[in-house]
């Protein structure tokens, strides 16, 4: 799956890329803007930005309007083929000396701009594959019976709300909603006490499908426009009045937040691996779930990290508190082709620019957890930090940021930053 795009040979011009978390086999897009200026699309070198816009001229004109565009929605549409002619085409402007005078002006510093969604995202699903996380939540309910019986069959996944998926450094407001203690007689309305993140991956659909024709599952990894990182935040005590027996809704619908590069499958490539053998007893999947090709590639070798500062660690000097270390593969039950199969296989009709998630992404070992519920087990360990404070769930002040890599024989691949910080409840 790998191609001339992926070759360690490659070298820009631009030396802030070497060596970097996007380096030119990488070259994530994005969209950004700086001060007053209008939103545009970009792609990440080094410490900088590349405003597409500005190297027009040198790009196919067939590509230009939806380059043009405040969102990366028409762009996506095209599919593999596009994105994969954009990205030989800007390696070739990187790494050729030719080029250096034109394109160096065009190089923004990444941290002179503000980056904003990737895409209009017109439909949000978050899915539920990380099976240590479904198992561990599922033991503090059902201790002896932690999965349901479909968990292993289908892929468990839910509506969100699309209006409320914001771009990484969107504060976290914390939300209200109904919440009733187990010794209380009825419910209280107010802030939540129990306010968690949760680590996922992020899918963002390229070519969609029409209504009423299912996308196979040999073809699923095609419309998949890349990847990003997903922070899908998570008030645990409204979330337990109220999901039965419908399923998540104030609990979930405040606020997800994402980071904001759009990673390519190609520059994925050489970190795919076999999807983990199920374990003894585990029934295979369903025949539409089920292909060669996805059994032998369709896992993410995608380190994780998710890492929170309180306010007063940050006042002080300290360093961030390392909350968990994992790796995408090794969390996974469900591939990613898998859950674009399965969501269309009803006949849904997928867009270009929906987002779909994965569900929390937790491995079977303590230090690899991706929820406070999980590490706190449900409150009952909190957590003792440096500053001699202590944490269940996140308090007013707290900031998360989750990074994601892959990394092999001197080349990293990164994601950039999903950060939020939490802030105090509105009111109504």
């Amino acid at each position: 799956m790998t191609d001339a795009s992926n070759a360690l040979a490659l070298k820009s011009w631009c030396e802030s890329a070497e060596g970097s978390f996007f380096p030119i086999q990488n070259l994530p897009m994005g969209i950004f803007s700086v001060g007053e200026r209008r939103r545009q699309a970009g792609v990440a070198i080094g410490d900088y930005v590349l405003d597409l816009s500005g190297i027009a001229d040198l790009l196919e004109e067939d590509w230009r309007e939806d380059l043009s565009q405040p969102v990366l929605n028409g762009w996506l549409s095209r599919g593999h083929e596009a994105q994969c002619a954009l990205r030989q085409r800007l390696q070739e402007l990187l790494s050729n000396e030719q080029y250096r005078d034109e394109i160096e002006p065009q190089l923004v510093g990444q941290s002179e701009v503000r980056f904003h969604l990737p895409c209009f995202v017109g439909d949000y699903t978050d899915f539920y594959v990380g099976i240590h996380h479904a198992t561990n939540v599922g033991k503090q309910f059902r201790p002896d019976n932690p999965l349901l019986p479909n968990y292993k069959y289908v892929p468990i996944g839910y509506h969100g709300r699309a209006s409320s998926v914001r771009a990484s450094g969107e504060p976290v407001v914390r939300p209200n909603g109904q919440r009733k203690s187990p010794d209380a007689e009825s419910p209280e309305y107010g802030p939540t006490r129990r306010l968690d993140y949760e680590l996922e991956l992020g899918i963002w659909i390229g070519e969609g499908n029409e209504l009423g024709s299912p996308i196979p599952i040999g073809e699923a990894a095609e419309h998949i426009g890349g990847y990003c990182l997903l922070n899908d935040w998570s008030a645990r005590d409204i979330q337990a009045w109220e999901y039965q027996p419908l399923g998540p809704f104030l609990a979930k619908n405040f606020l997800t937040s994402v980071s904001p590069w759009i990673v390519s499958p190609q520059a994925l490539a050489p970190f795919r691996k076999p999807m983990p053998p199920r374990p003894t007893g585990d029934p295979q999947p369903l025949a539409y779930l089920d292909d060669p090709r996805d059994r032998e590639t369709g896992a993410l070798a995608i380190q994780l990290e998710v890492t929170f500062s309180t306010e007063r660690m940050r006042r002080v000097g300290l360093a961030p508190h390392i909350l968990s270390r994992g790796c995408a593969d090794a969390a996974m039950y469900w591939s990613a082709a898998q859950i674009v199969a399965h969501h269309s296989s009803n006949g849904c009709n997928l867009q270009p620019g929906d987002l779909i998630g994965t569900g929390t992404l937790s491995t079977d070992s303590a230090g690899g957890l991706g929820s406070l519920l999980e590490i706190s087990h449900g409150g009952k360990q909190p957590i003792e930090l440096a500053s001699g404070e202590s944490r269940s769930f996140l308090e007013d002040g707290d900031e998360v940021t989750m990074k994601a890599w892959c990394e092999g024989e001197g080349v990293r691949i990164g994601f950039g930053e999903c950060v939020g910080r939490v802030t105090a409840s509105g009111q109504p």
